[in-house]
């Protein structure tokens, strides 16, 4: 079984790898969430990444479709899932006001639950920071799931050094749950909202991180490689961006280290991801069983310091 890595001071360990679940409901259907789900957990993976809204994007969905796929899963699964689930509130519209105002968490909460069909979510998020809540009353509201046992770690996602620190401040003085894990945008392709100060923190605070957009939306899969391979999937349009020098040479770096690694340019750039800096495990989706086979290949892969180095200064290019 691959090694696991503890998040914070949270209880919760998860090994080098987080299952996104962002695919269910959306570009996966039932069925092959299942399966995809099925062959994680039999691998070692410990935890599946979710949110209330995931996928409301989609014609015809309201968002929670990842979630009751999981909770189907879970329940059909019982006891022998193994299964941890991370979600988040903030995104999806409803009732009780503002992203992160203390009624609209614990609805969030309550529905969610009822989707996923647990007693208690493992890691929930604030899906993003919410300008307009004091940060005391979103913490006080996600302080009071853990009391009652609805909530067992709580987590922050898209959140700048600033306001991470003045949480963790907050919760700190007036003796609440703190956020234990970061899940930022963070790989090879996008590394200056995390690098430095945000960085820097979850270092010195002992915050897990748990990146999400782990393969820059499957650019660093490396099927991406002109125009031509956009119509490959639909996040194909996302690819333009880094159709230039600093995406040519982060990607010849990978296939230089995949080939002396004898390991897949995914599993490279996962890795890489691994080894930085309080990451404790990146967050990568599947939409076929292939896909997750390749992305289990990084449970367990070390890389160099001479490969870190160089996909370093690859993804450095200007």
């Amino acid at each position: 079984m691959p090694q696991t890595r503890t998040l914070g001071a949270s209880g919760l360990e998860t090994p080098r790898l987080v299952l996104g679940g962002n695919v269910f409901g959306w570009t996966v259907d039932r069925s092959d969430a299942f399966r995809i789900l099925d062959r994680f957990a039999e691998a070692g993976g410990t935890m599946v990444d979710t949110a209330d809204v995931y996928s409301a994007w989609v014609p015809g969905n309201r968002g929670g479709e990842s979630e009751s796929i999981i909770g189907e899963w879970l329940k059909q699964r019982g006891s022998q899932s193994g299964l941890l689930v991370a979600t988040k509130v903030g995104m999806l519209p409803g009732a009780g006001g503002e992203k992160l105002e203390p009624a609209r968490i614990a609805a969030a909460a309550e529905a969610s639950l009822q989707r996923l069909g647990v007693e208690a979510i493992d890691l929930y998020y604030a899906h993003q920071d919410d300008a307009k809540t004091p940060l005391e009353d979103s913490l006080a509201a996600f302080g009071r799931l853990v009391e009652q046992g609805k909530v067992r770690a709580l987590g922050a996602s898209n959140y700048s050094a600033d306001r991470l620190a003045e949480a963790l401040r907050i919760s700190a003085a007036r003796g609440l749950p703190r956020y234990e894990v970061l899940q930022p945008e963070y790989n090879l392709m996008a590394r200056d909202k995390f690098e430095g100060d945000l960085q820097a923190l979850c270092v010195a605070e002992n915050i897990a991180v748990l990146p999400y957009y782990g393969l820059a939306s499957g650019f660093l899969t490396g099927k991406y490689r002109s125009e031509a391979d956009f119509s490959k999937s639909v996040r194909g349009g996302r690819m333009e961006k880094y159709m230039n020098a600093r995406g040519f040479a982060v990607l010849a770096a990978l296939d230089e280290v995949a080939q002396e690694a004898g390991a897949t340019v995914s599993q490279v750039a996962l890795a890489w991801l691994a080894a930085q800096p309080a990451v404790a495990a990146p967050i990568a989706s599947a939409r076929t069983l292939d896909q997750l086979e390749d992305l289990i290949g990084a449970l367990n892969l070390d890389l160099s310091e001479d490969q870190l180095a160089r996909l370093d200064e690859a993804s450095l290019t200007v």
